[in-house]
């Protein structure tokens, strides 16, 4: 997950007009042109980071746990 991160993070920096656009359409057409700053590395950036992980990891933990409930 966190390579997916990183991965995400360069391509907005690269590419912030189409990170808007994809943006938009994931919210349905919201325009996000009044709360969009397309900043490379707020400060923002490691604390993003590490909540994806730790609930990729805590997802995929609890995930585990009901799947082996049910299959015992």
């Amino acid at each position: 997950m966190g390579i997916v991160y990183l991965f995400c993070r360069f391509a907005i920096a690269l590419f912030p007009g189409l990170s808007m656009q994809v943006t938009r359409s994931w919210f349905h057409g919201f325009d996000m042109a009044n709360i969009w700053t397309p900043r490379t590395f707020s400060e923002n950036f490691l604390l993003g980071l590490v909540s994806a992980v730790v609930l990729s990891w805590v997802g995929g933990w609890l995930f585990a746990w009901i799947y082996n409930k049910f299959t015992k």
